[in-house]
C-alpha cells in the first residue's frame, strides 16, 4: 500500500489510529460491528472524530456498544443486518454507568417532561401551539417520543434532546442533554454555557444571574485555568478560582462525591408560585453549604444564607402570599372565573410568580444583585401594586361587589405595615429628603 493510500484510509475511517502506551492499532480493541459501523459512518466524519476523542474510544466502546438493540424493543430496527436503536437511553448508558443512571432517573431533571400536564403546557399547546411546543418546550423538558409502525422515530417528537425526555424503553431523560454525543465530554458537562440552552430568559435566567455574580465574572477572567479535563474536579484542590453551575449541584468536594441529581443541594424551593422548604432541607444545605467552604469562610456562608432566607421570606409573605390568596378569593367570591387565563388578573399572577418571582428568588440564591432587584423584586411589586390590585378593584366594580375589595384593601393593605403607603402615600419626611438629595447632586427639582 502506498503511502498516500494509507493515509487517505486513517482521514476518512478513524480506524487506524494507534494505541498512546500500548503501540495497539484502534481496531483490536473495538468490536467487529463496531469496525463495520464506521466503514460506512466515514462519510459523516464530524461523528467519527467527536468519537474518536472521546473516553469511549479510549475504552473500546463503540457505535454497536451504545445503539444495540433487542428485536422485541419498540424502537429497533434492522440496519445492515443490524438490530439497532436510534436512541441511547439512560436505561442504556446504565449498563456502565448505574451509579449516575440511578441519580440521574431520582432527580429532578428526570421529571421535567412532567411539564406537559402544567400551566406551561396549557400556555404553550393551546395559546401558542404544537410547532411552538416542538422546537421550544419539548427541547428543554423533553417530548415523550413516539415510534413508528416500521421503529422509526416520529418526526414530531423527534430529534429531541430534552433533559426529561420519555424514551421509548420507558426511561426519563438523556445523559446528552449535558454530555452531548459523542464526545460526552465531562469537561463540556462542567462549563455553565450547557446549563444555559434551559436555564435562561425571563422565567428563569439562571445563565444571566450566573454571569453577572462574581462567580461568573470569575468564570470568564479565569476559564483557561479551571482544569475542566481534570478526573475528580475537586474544588480548593484541582481548580480554585471559579465555580460553574457544575460545582456547587454537582460536583465533588473533598467531603462529597460527584452526584448525578441536581436537587441534593438545594434547600428552598425557588420556583414555585410560594417557596417552601424542600425534603430534608437540613441535610441539603449543610451539602452545598460543604461546597461553598471550598472557597469562603464560615462567616461569609452563614450571614449570605441569612441574607437569602430573609429575601425568600419578603417575598413570600408580603407578595406571594397576598397575591395567591387574593386570586383565591375573587375566584371563591365569583368576581372572577375559575379558568386558566380567561382574565388580565389570571396573567398577571402568573407574570408576578413565573417570571419576576422566579427572577428575584434566583437572583438572591446565586448573587445576582439585577436579578434580585430590578429584574425580581422591583417588577413584583409593580405587578402587584399596578396591576394587580387595580385588576382587582375593576373586576369587583365590574361584578357588582365592591365590598370584596374593600375586604382585599383592609385584609392585605391596611391590615400590613409593609403595604399601607399604597393607600397613605410615601412618609412626607423621606420624599423631602429624597427631593433635596435630588436637588444638591444634580441640580433638579423632583416633583
Amino acid at each position: 500500500m502506498s503511502s498516500q493510500l494509507f493515509w487517505k484510509g486513517f482521514l476518512l475511517t478513524g480506524l487506524l489510529w494507534l494505541a498512546p502506551a500500548a503501540g495497539m492499532a484502534a481496531t483490536d480493541r473495538l468490536s467487529v460491528e463496531t469496525q463495520e459501523c464506521i466503514g460506512c459512518h466515514a462519510a459523516m466524519p464530524g461523528i467519527v472524530s467527536q468519537w474518536e476523542d472521546s473516553a469511549h474510544w479510549n475504552a473500546g466502546v463503540g457505535c454497536y456498544e451504545c445503539h444495540k438493540a433487542e428485536q422485541g424493543d419498540a424502537d429497533a430496527f434492522d440496519h445492515n443486518g443490524f438490530s439497532i436503536a436510534i436512541i441511547v437511553s439512560p436505561r442504556d448508558c446504565g449498563q456502565c454507568h448505574p451509579k449516575e443512571t440511578m441519580e440521574q432517573e431520582a432527580s429532578h431533571h428526570a421529571k421535567a417532561g412532567d411539564i406537559l400536564n402544567t400551566q406551561d403546557g396549557i400556555l404553550g399547546q393551546t395559546i401558542g401551539g404544537e410547532p411552538a411546543v416542538a422546537v421550544g418546550c419539548r427541547q428543554c423538558h423533553g417530548s415523550i417520543v413516539k415510534v413508528n409502525a416500521d421503529g422509526s422515530l416520529d418526526t414530531n417528537t423527534w430529534p429531541n434532546t430534552g433533559i426529561g425526555r420519555v424514551n421509548p424503553d420507558g426511561s426519563k431523560g438523556t445523559c446528552s442533554a449535558c454530555h452531548t454525543r459523542h464526545r460526552f465530554s465531562k469537561e463540556q458537562a462542567r462549563k455553565p454555557e450547557t446549563c444555559g440552552k434551559c436555564h435562561l430568559g425571563p422565567d428563569h435566567p439562571q445563565k444571566e444571574v450566573y454571569e453577572e455574580s462574581k462567580h461568573g465574572i470569575l468564570y470568564r477572567a479565569f476559564e483557561d485555568d479551571l482544569n475542566m479535563d481534570k478526573p475528580k474536579w475537586v474544588a480548593g484542590e484541582d481548580y480554585y478560582d471559579a465555580p460553574t453551575c457544575a460545582t456547587c449541584h454537582m460536583s465533588a468536594t473533598v467531603n462529597q462525591p460527584v452526584t448525578h441529581d441536581v436537587g441534593t443541594r438545594l434547600s428552598w424551593n425557588l420556583r414555585a408560585p410560594i417557596s417552601k422548604r424542600t425534603e430534608g432541607w437540613e441535610k441539603k444545605l449543610e451539602d452545598m453549604q460543604d461546597v461553598c467552604s471550598a472557597c469562603h469562610g464560615s462567616p461569609f456562608v452563614e450571614g449570605f444564607y441569612k441574607q437569602l432566607d430573609s429575601f425568600v421570606g419578603l417575598y413570600n409573605d408580603k407578595f406571594a402570599i397576598p397575591a395567591k390568596e387574593i386570586r383565591d378569593l375573587l375566584m371563591e367570591k365569583e368576581v372572577i372565573s375559575k379558568g386558566n387565563f380567561d382574565d388580565p388578573i389570571d396573567w398577571t399572577y402568573w407574570e408576578l410568580w413565573h417570571h419576576e418571582g422566579r427572577r428575584a428568588r434566583h437572583g438572591a440564591a446565586m448573587s445576582g444583585p439585577d436579578y434580585a432587584w430590578w429584574h425580581g423584586i422591583y417588577d413584583v411589586a409593580k405587578h402587584f401594586y399596578t396591576e394587580l390590585l387595580p385588576q382587582s378593584q375593576e373586576a369587583c366594580e365590574k361584578a357588582g361587589k365592591p365590598e370584596v375589595y374593600a375586604e382585599i384593601i383592609a385584609k392585605y393593605i391596611d391590615g400590613r405595615k409593609e403595604h399601607e403607603w399604597y393607600t397613605k402615600g410615601f412618609d412626607p419626611k423621606r420624599v423631602e429628603e429624597m427631593k433635596a438629595y435630588y436637588q444638591k447632586r444634580y441640580q433638579q427639582d423632583v416633583k
